[in-house]
């Protein structure tokens, strides 16, 4: 009998032992380690609720401002060979089947105007819009800027929902937003995310182009191009463009034009028919480790001038080689996406204030910005009728980044001939029949002269030659 008391004591003790010391385990889980005792679900769903912006309002005023837009672009017979047929007359042609890109736009005016993509539009034969009650409208461009791959439309319509512009400027990194479109043809999809980075460039263009984009979580695809992000206020914050994908669709990041951007382009093309680039001048580079070092710079926020063209703006100003830029209009400016999006907010003749250093100095420098032709002037492109196309007269910088020393930009290739043959806008001539073109005046006093084919040799802004021939 005493033995089986001695042993029920013993298992007594033992269990006690066991629960005191997984008591003292919980409890310091408990207080060490959340994934141990995980909060309350009341706690959470008071901490959500408070943090969390409530999308249903904002969604509502969005969606009927966010328009489908599809375009057609006609068919057309192609040279297969354009060389060939320089010297031994037309051969043999190839057929180009027609192409119906979609997007997004969205409305930023009750009377009809909209913003889309560049690239959604660029070359349309046609352009529907389809609203988001399911009406349709015919639009018309009003015009187009591919450097920062913005277009603004125009459909015959009153009373209709937009979205007011907001102001990029303030777009805080982890700042909630909600992206507006119509990703593979489903009408009127709203995805959130934050605002993961800040003036980012991505190199999806040419040099022209002008990058600075926001970055975002919310998951973009192939027709969200042109669509809305938007933030909590309900205010238009960027025009979503591109998504960071091996796959063509979205797998975490997508990229916005910043509205204020979007705001300066459109004000351009209402009033001018085209954007008022305002330039410095100057080369430059963004700051890093090693440049700071080999340059003697104490800091590697800001960008570096590297060389200051005779008779810019900054020339002008008395910017010399080897200053560093780290604000404009007290804006800071930590890398060249940053300056570019600052630029694109003025024309030429407007005055703005850089901060710079120069040696252990930081100096504030006033400068009267200029255009492409070192004026202040207004420049406006040139129409050429025989060819049904506008044309726009290269840079100093635009011919050092292609490494070419003559040519001429197709602004707008129109629906004329040079449409017909397949050049694009922003396609560079540089020389036609073998003779070089500077100037407007070149082209007209070349064709003049030619009776039979025309080749035309040219660069686009990515740097690839291209050949394109036709009879008149």
């Amino acid at each position: 009998m005493k033995r089986y008391i001695l042993s029920f004591a013993s298992a007594v003790l033992g269990a006690s032992v066991v629960l005191l010391a997984y008591n003292r385990i919980n409890n310091f889980h408990k207080f060490s380690n959340d994934i141990y005792n995980p909060m309350p679900v009341h706690q959470m769903a008071n901490i959500n609720s408070d943090a969390l912006p409530d999308f249903i309002d904002i969604a509502e005023c969005s969606v009927h401002a966010v328009v489908h837009v599809k375009t057609k672009i006609a068919g057309q017979y192609i040279s297969s060979n354009p060389m060939y047929d320089f010297f031994f007359g037309n051969g043999a042609q190839q057929y180009q089947q027609p192409l119906m890109p979609v997007g997004s736009g969205v409305c930023i005016s009750s009377d009809g105007y909209i913003v889309t993509n560049n690239h959604v539009v660029s070359n349309s034969d046609y352009i529907e819009v389809v609203l988001d009650d399911k009406r349709i409208f015919t639009a018309k461009i009003i015009g187009a800027d591919p450097s920062t791959d913005i277009a603004l439309l125009k459909i015959d319509a009153d009373n209709l929902s937009f979205i007011p512009y907001g102001n990029s400027d303030e777009l805080k990194v982890g700042e909630w937003v909600m992206a507006v479109g119509n990703p593979f043809n489903l009408t009127s999809t709203v995805t959130a995310g934050i605002v993961s980075a800040k003036a980012r460039d991505i190199n999806i263009s040419s040099p022209y182009s002008i990058e600075s984009f926001i970055q975002t979580d919310a998951a973009v695809n192939p027709g969200n191009s042109g669509g809305a992000l938007v933030n909590t206020n309900g205010e238009l914050v960027g025009i979503n463009t591109a998504i960071a994908s091996q796959t063509g669709n979205y797998i975490g990041y997508s990229f916005a034009v910043p509205v204020n951007i979007v705001k300066k382009v459109v004000a351009d093309l209402l009033e001018f028919g085209e954007v008022q680039r305002a330039y410095l001048g100057i080369n430059i580079i963004s700051i890093d480790q090693q440049l700071a070092s080999q340059k003697g710079i104490n800091q590697t926020q800001g960008v570096y001038i590297e060389e200051v063209y005779p008779k810019g703006a900054a020339a002008d100003a008395g910017i010399i080689k080897g200053d560093v830029i780290v604000g404009v209009n007290e804006f800071q400016i930590k890398d060249i996406p940053q300056l570019h999006e600052q630029l694109t907010k003025y024309r030429p003749g407007d005055k703005i204030k850089m901060q710079i250093i120069r040696g252990d100095k930081k100096m504030e420098i006033p400068i009267t910005l200029k255009n492409r032709e070192n004026g202040t002037a207004i420049v406006k492109s040139e129409d050429i009728s025989v060819l049904g196309a506008k044309f726009q007269t290269l840079s100093g910088d635009d011919k050092r980044d292609l490494h070419i020393k003559n040519g001429i930009k197709v602004y707008d290739a129109g629906n004329g001939k040079l449409k017909s043959i397949g050049i694009q806008n922003g396609f560079i001539i540089t020389n036609i029949n073998h003779l070089p073109v500077t100037t407007v005046d070149d082209i007209q006093n070349i064709l003049s002269q030619i009776k039979g084919t025309v080749l035309i040799e040219g660069i686009y802004p990515n740097g690839m030659y291209a050949y394109f021939s036709f009879v008149q």
